[in-house]
């Protein structure tokens, strides 16, 4: 199978099938250009206009996602794809290095056990291969990608329905090189002192590997189903793959660690974190680039929270363990619920879940507690059943509080989401008004003994709130164990939440929301919720 791609950053998925050869299990297809498809491309804001120089001032805290570079903020989904694209070229820029424009050429094979990957660009020729574990029953199967063969539950995977890729992205990129001397696939291309780190060249790879999928026509691998993951290294290179390949339907990276998911700015400063200039050095896993900031993270254009923010709205499973300090999952935390800003600004906030409230303390191992949301997100994204986990599940350990890390309010962005999917002034049961000021309640998830909610907090009059107060009475035997984007007080029976400082204006027409887990029981607040502003 084969097929050529003009060498621009951006093109319409435009291939169709010119013959098509189905033989015990191996399926190859050649094609041809024809008329654009509706499904995304790996990089959909490609043609967006980004500033070739410049970068927000440098700041202590989260850089806001929303501000473009022109000082303006977004209001609408589209406007968002743009903001997009200038996140994607910043995050290159100062810590990945460059992911080349999709290559002259690519062809490939998939069958039952193994895929082959061609790829010639620019006059050079390389490939690589995968492995291909089925799961029981009749295919074609949706697939998650398996970086490195281990920390992945993949008994799960298959157990859900979804077939296995083993990808050993050493083969596209090597650990043990100096950053003068790369090798792998992508270097063979790119040569070997490419200023692009590996992660974001094992990111390279998955995409080559989405586009032998896309190419087989189906027959034993679905072509628009596929998740990636991956723990450690991997779950930073899992991260990388989802955040720059808009193709990828499910992300689930797994303690990822510093140089993953972790905030940044914050792993600086969390004690026992691995520190940047650790994770720089230790492999050439970050863009030559990133050396300029492991002492001044602060000057960095973009954090983590809006690598995680690229990933919306698709599905995004992060899997973090507290029990290991050098993985920094107080920065992860922070990070994750930066991200899920993005998602909830367009409306998909329950497809984004971050959990590390887990027992066991050892590195890359397969958790009961992860099996349930990890079932539900690849029925969810993968296989178009059921709900996504939705959920937040913070250690109280390594619970970091987003609000001391941010300045910046979430729009609401016009043009995203759906009536009734849970975004602010939906009106449902729960919901409470005093003035202007509309509180409504939901329950993210809920388990044995506790449940997670949501308040949103909207501003239906015509003048700005300055300031909201939430009212709400927890049923006996309840208390609050986590909260965020929030002040409270009090933990137990009659509960008030205040906005914190810089979440206290709210525009006309605007919202603004804040999380909690509460434990004791699962019942939601009996007697709703209710707002005021002065």
């Amino acid at each position: 199978m084969s097929f050529h791609r003009h060498r621009h950053r951006h093109r319409p998925r435009t291939w169709a099938a010119a013959a098509l050869a189905v033989a015990a299990g191996l399926a190859a297809l050649t094609l041809a250009p024809a008329p654009a498809a509706a499904s995304p491309d790996e990089h959909n804001g490609a043609d967006c206009a980004v500033p070739g120089s410049g970068s927000p001032a440098s700041t202590s805290q989260l850089p806001d996602p929303f501000t473009r570079l022109d000082g303006t903020r977004v209001s609408t989904a589209d406007e968002w794809e743009c903001r997009r694209a200038e996140i994607h070229e910043l995050a290159e820029r100062s810590v990945y290095g460059s992911k080349p424009a999709p290559p002259d050429s690519v062809t490939g094979s998939v069958s039952s056990s193994r895929i082959t990957v061609n790829v010639t660009d620019q006059g050079r020729s390389t490939s690589f291969s995968a492995s291909v574990d089925l799961p029981s029953g009749q295919g074609p199967f949706p697939a998650v990608i398996v970086y490195g063969g281990f920390g992945a539950d993949t008994a799960t995977i298959k157990a859900a329905g979804a077939a296995v890729i083993s990808y050993d992205p050493f083969a596209v990129g090597a650990e043990g090189t100096s950053r003068g001397s790369k090798r792998g696939a992508f270097y063979d291309l790119y040569g070997s002192s490419s200023g692009t780190g590996l992660l974001m060249a094992w990111a390279w790879g998955t995409s080559r590997i989405i586009d032998v999928l896309e190419q087989s026509g189906g027959a034993v691998l679905r072509t628009d189903a596929t998740g990636v993951t991956g723990c450690s290294r991997y779950g930073k290179g899992a991260l990388v793959a989802g955040a720059f390949d808009q193709r990828v339907d499910l992300t689930m990276p797994i303690e990822s660690g510093t140089g993953g998911v972790p905030a940044l700015r914050a792993v600086a400063q969390e004690s026992g974190a691995q520190p940047l200039s650790s994770a720089y050095g230790e492999q050439p896993w970050l863009g030559d680039a990133f050396g300029d900031y492991t002492g001044n993270p602060n000057a960095l254009p973009v954090d983590t929270h809006q690598i995680v923010g690229m990933v919306a709205p698709r599905g995004l499973l992060i899997m973090d363990n507290p029990h290991v300090d050098w993985l920094g999952a107080r920065s992860a935390s922070v990070a994750a619920r930066g991200g899920a800003e993005v998602y909830r600004a367009l409306g998909a906030e329950a497809n984004i879940s971050y959990w590390s409230d887990v027992q066991d303390g050892t590195h890359c191992a397969s958790r009961s507690e992860w099996r349930g949301p990890l079932r539900q997100s690849i029925e969810a994204f993968l296989l178009g059943t059921g709900q996504a986990p939705g959920v937040f599940r913070v250690s109280p350990a390594k619970s970091g509080d987003l609000s001391a890390w941010r300045n910046w309010q979430t729009p609401v962005l016009t043009g995203g989401g759906d009536p009734g999917d849970g975004d602010p002034g939906d009106g449902g049961p729960g919901d409470g008004e005093d003035g202007a000021c509309t509180a409504s309640y939901r329950t993210v998830n809920s388990w044995s003994g506790g449940f997670q909610g949501e308040v949103s907090v909207r501003n239906d009059g015509t003048t700005p709130l300055d300031g909201w107060t939430v009212g709400m009475t927890l049923a006996s035997g309840q208390s609050i164990a986590n909260l965020w984007n929030g002040q409270n007080t009090g933990t137990s029976g009659s509960v008030r939440v205040r906005n914190t400082p810089w979440n206290g204006t709210v525009a006309a027409g605007a919202a603004v929301t804040f999380g909690f887990v509460v434990s004791g029981g699962s019942s939601a607040p009996p007697g709703g919720v209710s707002c005021a502003s002065p």
